[in-house]
């Protein structure tokens, strides 16, 4: 089969019925969140007796798994977590669904895959899905969602389920942002007209990224996460707590004593902090500079580490440690310079979407594990059976659990989804999808413009891809560039293009993507073509002002 089949190919622009459906959520104080609101009936659920577990679930938001000194890295990035490594599995082959936020965090808390739950950015919350929180909820477990990370909020419906919820970048409470203006902005999302805002809100939103990553604006939010997480935890039964630790996100400014340990000398303000100039060819960055910016993520990287060592601490000396499963891993990586790229957009190569995953249960062997791929969808159950809970709408799938001596032994075609499930027979693959990134599309075209550069369309800014990873080979397929294969078993770094080639491994990888393209409907929409009007100019004076006010427009 011909994957160009299944996945359609872009076209240069969208029909003009098909305009933008993202809305700027940094208007109400998040600096680079982009959404769109849907109301959705809240699903039925089936009451499930929970069995005492704790649940303990962090992210590490835009982590590497290279840079992790519990991974190897020779900077000593992560003592925390190579102390948890010593009584945690440690898996060296786990596999995002996604190299972004939104359907990553979509996955983990859904076990469907991005085609299946269809948060992308250019539908960006999630519909009409049951949520791990939702489930846990529903069997007696008190649960919690913290983070300061744009995308899991109530506007995205991620935070479904959770009894309490707070993101720190926010200036209007989520409960505003839940219920009468989130109906304003799904009437706006469903007018054609209105949705036209879309792109100048973002447009202006850009303003206050580039504020932010010139001016080292935005303290870090993560001490108020691991404090809010310890007072819930201290005051519940049994718990399911999920955090987002967002550090290691662009723009990076650490503390001064984390940079001063791997940054000496370096101002953060002072580097290239805006991924898109450099991915445009609006800005070069040259090999002491990639120094300095790595410097400063290795820095923002030991601050998580040392605030987990908080948290961890607090559940030790609270005896709590042992009665709770704890989840870390991260929802993608980033990328500095590798393959002339920076950050974690317009590619799905591995420092994206391998990604550290470990996992501490009293089931689970303490130990490096170097031969099993694991995808985070596969986290979804392994807490479902952490717990003793079925689940509603995906229900559990011991051969997903991390924690079943079945896992991944899938006996045919039929997934956690259905009938038309998303795992073939084979289960040393994991998959990513990459739906077109509507947001960063739109602030790349814009640096480019700025700096006289004509971006080509025909070229992975404009291209949707896929990918099929196994701990020795990876197959990519692209929409509007040749596709990609490696060898990651003799080339880690994918240097060598192997597509087309006669080896076994790799053709058989390019099928296993095929089919799994079929199982999961990959239906895409062509790409919003980003039409906005002059919807600002026929805004008033106040609303103006408004908008100068928070940064949006100068």
């Amino acid at each position: 089969m011909d994957a160009s089949l299944c996945w359609p190919a872009l076209s240069d622009s969208a029909a003009d019925d098909e305009p933008a459906r993202v809305i700027e959520t940094a208007v109400f104080g998040s600096p680079v969140g982009n959404a769109v609101f849907k109301l959705v009936d809240g699903p039925v659920l089936s009451m499930t007796a929970a069995d005492g577990t704790n649940v303990l679930f962090v992210v590490l938001d835009t982590v590497r798994k290279d840079h992790l000194s519990a991974y190897g890295y020779d900077e000593p990035t992560t003592p925390t977590l190579e102390r948890f490594a010593e009584e945690a599995a440690v898996f060296e082959h786990a596999v995002a669904p996604a190299p972004w936020t939104l359907p990553v965090h979509a996955s983990l808390f859904t076990g469907l895959y991005p085609s299946e739950h269809e948060a992308t950015q250019e539908d960006p919350y999630l519909d009409g899905a049951t949520t791990l929180a939702e489930s846990l909820s529903e069997a007696g477990y008190d649960t919690a969602c913290y983070s300061s990370n744009a995308w899991i909020t109530s506007y995205t419906n991620l935070t479904a389920g959770f009894d309490d919820h707070d993101n720190f970048f926010q200036i209007m409470p989520s409960e505003f942002l839940s219920g009468p203006l989130a109906r304003i902005w799904q009437t706006m999302n469903d007018n054609d007209t209105l949705r036209g805002v879309a792109d100048r809100l973002v447009q202006a939103g850009n303003k206050v990224h580039e504020y932010f990553a010139s001016e080292g604006g935005g303290d870090t939010k993560t001490p108020a996460v691991i404090d809010k997480t310890m007072d819930f935890i201290d005051d519940s039964e049994n718990f399911f707590t999920f955090i987002n630790l967002m550090d290691a996100h662009l723009p990076y400014h650490p503390p001064e004593e984390y940079a001063e340990q791997f940054a000496p000398g370096v101002d953060s303000t002072d580097v290239c902090q805006n991924s898109k100039e450099y991915n445009s060819g609006a800005r070069d960055i040259d090999a002491e500079e990639w120094d300095d910016i790595e410097g400063l993520y290795d820095a923002e990287i030991r601050h998580i580490d040392d605030q987990l060592d908080r948290l961890f601490t607090h559940l030790k000396e609270t005896g709590q440690w042992d009665d709770t499963m704890v989840v870390v891993c991260a929802d993608h990586g980033e990328l500095h310079g590798e393959h002339d790229l920076y950050g974690h957009e317009f590619c799905i190569y591995d420092p994206l979407v391998n990604v550290p995953c470990m996992v501490k249960h009293p089931e689970m062997d303490a130990e490096h594990d170097d031969e099993t791929v694991v995808e985070l969808v596969d986290l979804y159950h392994s807490v479902l059976d952490a717990t003793g809970v079925e689940g509603d709408g995906v229900t559990l799938d011991r051969t997903r659990s991390l924690l079943s001596a079945d896992y991944r032994e899938f006996a045919g075609e039929a997934g956690p989804s259905g009938s038309e499930g998303a795992h073939g027979p084979r289960g040393d693959v994991g998959f990513v999808e990459y739906h077109q990134p509507v947001v960063e599309l739109r602030q790349l075209e814009g640096k480019a413009s700025a700096a006289g550069i004509t971006l080509d369309t025909d070229s992975r800014f404009y291209s949707r891809m896929g990918a099929a990873r196994s701990t020795d080979g990876k197959y990519i397929h692209c929409t509007r560039i040749p596709d990609e294969a490696y060898r990651i078993d003799d080339d880690p770094d994918e240097t060598e293009n192997l597509a087309g080639s006669d080896d076994e491994e790799l053709g058989a990888l390019e099928d296993e993507l095929n089919e799994f393209v079929d199982r999961v409907d990959a239906d895409w929409p062509d790409e919003a073509d980003g039409t906005d009007g002059e919807v600002l100019d026929s805004m008033d004076d106040d609303a103006t002002e408004r908008l100068k006010d928070l940064g949006y427009i100068d």
